[in-house]
């Protein structure tokens, strides 16, 4: 079995692969605390990774070489993460006494009940949670399943990169773990109910948590680079050139009312229908508290028009506030670059385990 859930390690390099771009981070912990040592954010070319699913592992792994190259990082072990589209979880009740051999052997005997897939072609993990209903005779156990060609593209990726994957994790339980050192910012709010909406350059993911746990997750196609095309379109630039104009806010006067408000527009009607999709399919109908993650959320004005548009209060996720960073680390751009930095901080997170 491949480790999609991940067992106990050393500390592990965050690697985030995205549809635009590879980003690593590299974390330090001592006495309980996380230190940011250094961090690297590489573009990926065109169509190298297409809707989260990796078409070009050498171009990938390239772009990792390339980022490794700059951080040179004390450790090649590193952690990456699969799209929870991708993976099935279950949770399935068995006998507490079993080891965890014996768990791995009736898991794979009953595999056919649970994954509807041929098991030669899906990577399983499992990992145990709660004794069920507080009687030790049983346990409930988190199985997660994946198609092995998702888990081995990114192994493959890393590898050609020049790093060894230690851990493949899932995107929804590292923007967990990453969750749990914003929720310390939400101090004074008794916020139950958080919807955590992760804007990337073409796919938006809501992560509902309810007291920290993650209970529902969906992906919409949706994200910054329809900002950037029209940038591109309006003003005649390189993708390069409008990323840069819009990061430094140097873009002509008319850029404001007739392309960034209408993307905000958008965004928020996005928000508020990813939203409309959970409340349909659940028993909630609010939530207590927004979370904005991923590129798009460090947006100028779009976390007040949020909070205006749909009336809940509004956080742009930082990861990174309350942690000290190495001299390496450019404090100016960690804070611009920290909301799209939630999954490769969740899966640097890995070395607490």
């Amino acid at each position: 079995m491949l480790e999609l859930l991940g067992k106990k390690s050393r500390t592990l390099l965050g690697v985030d692969i995205s549809s635009t771009a590879v980003k690593l981070l590299e974390l330090s912990q001592s006495g309980g605390r996380y230190r940011i040592e250094n961090y690297v954010i590489r573009q990926l070319p065109p169509n190298a990774v297409v809707e989260k699913n990796i078409s070009d592992i050498d171009a990938v792994g390239d772009v990792i070489r390339q980022a490794i190259s700059i951080l040179k990082p004390a450790s090649k072990d590193a952690a990456v993460a699969v799209a929870g589209s991708a993976v099935i979880t279950k949770i399935i009740e068995m006998n507490a006494a079993l080891s965890d051999s014996e768990m791995e052997n009736q898991i794979i005997v009953e595999a056919d009940q649970y994954i509807p897939y041929p098991l030669s072609e899906v990577a399983i993990d499992f990992e145990r949670q709660e004794s069920v209903d507080n009687n030790s005779d049983f346990v409930d156990v988190l199985l997660a399943a994946c198609r092995k060609e998702n888990v081995e593209s990114r192994v493959g990726a890393l590898q050609a990169g020049g790093l060894i994957a230690k851990v493949v994790d899932i995107e929804a339980y590292a923007m967990e773990r990453a969750f749990s050192l914003v929720e310390a910012q939400m101090a004074g709010s008794d916020a139950k109910t958080v919807a955590v909406l992760d804007i990337g350059a073409t796919v938006t993911t809501l992560h509902v948590l309810l007291d920290g746990k993650t209970i529902y997750t969906r992906e919409q196609l949706f994200g910054g680079r329809q900002l950037l095309e029209d940038v591109q379109r309006r003003f005649g630039l390189s993708v390069i050139e409008a990323e840069t104009a819009i990061k430094r806010g140097n873009l002509p006067e008319e850029y404001e009312h007739e392309i960034l408000a209408p993307f905000k527009d958008a965004t928020v009607q996005q928000i508020s229908r990813s939203l409309q999709f959970f409340f349909s399919s659940s028993q909630y109908n609010d939530v207590d508290y927004i979370v904005l993650a991923g590129g798009v959320a460090a947006v100028d004005g779009l976390s007040e028009l949020v909070r205006e548009q749909l009336s809940t209060p509004v956080l742009v996720a930082n990861p990174f506030a309350n942690l000290a960073a190495g001299s390496k680390v450019n404090k100016t751009m960690l804070n611009n670059d920290a909301p799209s930095l939630m999954i490769a901080c969740g899966l640097a997170m890995r070395s607490k385990y």
